[in-house]
């Protein structure tokens, strides 16, 4: 629950103020008032001395964690199939299981473990793909209510190219499908909130994302999916949609590629330099997903470009091409990621520091659900607090220093509490400890 009016943390805080910019303040004051962050103080102001002070000792706060993308029903079998390259991977192991879904016991089963994962980890906001059928993602959305997550959740739309029994009739059907969706959640839930999701072009005719195209003009809804992950899926792509001159523009001619429609494509390894002048001038924002690009063999995703080019950049997950809910996980293989590009591909780009990295898991992706991942001013106060006094080091540390060993060292079992929105939704005790 939220303190009435407002509550202060005490600890070790550190933050992002723009990319390249870490702020470190240690044994300080973050000030939360109706869920806003008030900012970050050394000594407390007298205006908020009548608040709450939470003393969390030498305890280290960040900001709450964004995955950007990730599959809930793909959750039950991480760690599977990972010698097998994307296309054969989702005929293999994704679209079997997710056929499964259309059984409401199955998918209760399955996404409560999602979301009690989810719940414990650092993240504090997510964007989620659930799978084409209506019950089941009112499940997964009844469930993350009820954890106290903010996130957006996509009831997921394929007409062609996938297995008997995980495609729909056609573009017609799948189309009423997303209204009878939308009709059935609307006004239902406070923090969790419909996102359109195409899965990716193959798997959508041009009549479906024309009605996709409908929808959103009628309800301004965000759309999510996947752009240019493998180099097979790209030449599919090309043969399917001969008019036009890339993947990025496949989505652009079908008007779902930003500018009026907030978009996050998923991956970006292999994009064509009109496709980043695109991607920049219609504002999507890139889901880097370093594990998953790695595990089913995609490539490595040319992030320094992105940033330096000034493009929104997130971490996702992507579970379960990645393996692990981590997004500190995804931090670490992201720079991992970039030095083997660096050294391997192009020497020019340099590798990705760890501000950016951190910067990527907060504020990077948070801008996607608004001014979120930060405790600048104004923002919206989600909060993780980690006892990291369990990683052992005989030498002392700066506060810098014990959080990039978090970064590459640390689990749900370090995380000490959590807020969202100013309110705390999960907090460490012997019973789940």
């Amino acid at each position: 629950m939220q303190e009435k009016n407002g509550f202060v943390l005490r600890g070790n805080i550190c933050y992002s103020d723009g990319s390249k910019k870490l702020v470190i303040c240690p044994k300080s004051y973050v000030v939360c008032q109706e869920g806003i962050c008030r900012g970050v103080y050394q000594e407390l102001p007298k205006e908020y001395e009548s608040y709450i002070v939470k003393d969390m000792g030498d305890a280290l706060i960040i900001p709450g964690l964004v995955d950007l993308h990730t599959h809930a029903p793909q959750y039950a079998f991480r760690g599977l199939g990972m010698d097998l390259e994307l296309l054969d991977w989702l005929n293999t192991h994704t679209f079997p299981e997710e056929m499964k879904y259309a059984d409401a016991d199955y998918a209760k089963k399955a996404y409560t473990m999602f979301v009690e994962d989810l719940k414990k980890s650092a993240v504090t906001r997510a964007v989620i793909f659930a799978t084409l059928h209506i019950e089941g993602t009112k499940i997964l959305m009844d469930l993350l209510e009820a954890s106290g997550l903010d996130t957006y959740v996509g009831k997921v739309s394929m007409d062609r190219n996938a297995l008997e029994g995980l495609q729909e009739e056609n573009a017609e059907a799948a189309a009423k499908a997303v209204r009878q969706w939308l009709l059935e959640t609307e006004g239902r839930y406070e923090h969790t909130k419909p996102i359109l999701t195409p899965r990716f072009i193959p798997s959508c005719s041009d009549a479906l994302m024309a009605e996709l195209k409908s929808i959103q003009e009628k309800t301004g809804l965000p759309l999510q999916s996947h752009l240019s992950e493998n180099p097979g899926e790209i030449q599919w792509v090309q043969e399917l949609c001969p008019n036009s001159s890339s993947y990025s523009d496949a989505y652009y001619q079908a008007g779902l590629f930003g500018g009026d429609c907030p978009t996050i494509m998923a991956h970006c390894v292999w994009l064509k330099e009109e496709e980043i002048s695109l991607i920049k001038k219609q504002g999507v924002f890139i889901a880097h997903c370093p594990q998953s690009n790695t595990n089913l063999s995609s490539g490595i995703a040319p992030v320094r470009r992105f940033l330096d080019e000034g493009l929104s950049v997130g971490l996702g997950s992507d579970v379960a091409g990645g393996y692990s809910t981590s997004v500190l996980r995804a931090m670490a293989d992201t720079i991992q990621c970039s030095k083997l590009r660096w050294r391997l591909v192009d020497a020019k780009q340099k590798p990705v520091t760890l501000e950016e990295a951190f910067y990527m898991g907060t504020a990077g992706g948070g801008a996607f659900f608004g001014k979120v991942g930060s405790f600048l001013e104004g923002y919206e106060f989600d909060a993780v607090v980690f006892d990291d006094s369990e990683l052992l080091h005989p030498q002392e540390l700066s506060v810098r220093e014990r959080l990039e060993r978090l970064i590459y060292l640390a689990d749900d079992r370090q995380i000490k509490s959590k807020f969202v929105k100013g309110n705390l939704i999960y907090e460490k005790n012997e019973k789940n400890s």
